[in-house]
């Protein structure tokens, strides 16, 4: 939720306690722009599970970058994680499973052997891989087989 006359403060709202639901909206946000956090959800769409394939390519050419981030936030707190096409009972999703875990892997691996990635996810990322001793940025976390 953006900061707004109630709430001077702008709040991240995650399910339950779940440490991937956090990093998840966490990684949101750091990709959002100045004019995307001042809105609610960053301004981004959802569409229910049981998307068309449609809507399923399009969800996923959102969540690439944000779950890309999410996957090194887990890496440097040395916890698990699962890329999720949010999607269970669509259509089309057998199909595009693959194809979006390796865009998944492609910019982890762009991310790590460039150095330039979004400039708040790249200092959050700084705070845990300090925080919990890690290097996230190698890219040998970042494969295929390690995508559940």
């Amino acid at each position: 939720m953006p900061a707004g006359p109630k709430s001077p403060s702008a709040k991240i709202f995650y399910r339950q306690d779940y440490l991937a639901s956090a990093l998840h909206e966490v990684a949101h946000w750091c990709i959002a722009g100045k004019a995307r956090r001042a809105m609610e959800d960053f301004g981004y769409w959802y569409n229910p599970d049981g998307r068309s394939a449609a809507q399923q390519n399009k969800f996923e050419l959102a969540e690439v970058k944000p779950q890309t981030l999410e996957w090194m936030f887990s890496v440097a707190c040395r916890k698990p994680f699962q890329v999720s096409a949010d999607n269970l009972t669509g259509d089309g999703l057998a199909d595009n499973d693959m194809m979006f875990r390796s865009a998944v892997v492609d910019q982890a691996q762009r991310w790590c052997l460039s150095g330039k990635m979004p400039k708040r996810g790249l200092q959050f990322l700084k705070a845990l891989m300090d925080y919990y001793e890690v290097d996230a940025r190698c890219t040998e976390h970042y494969q295929l087989k390690h995508l559940a």
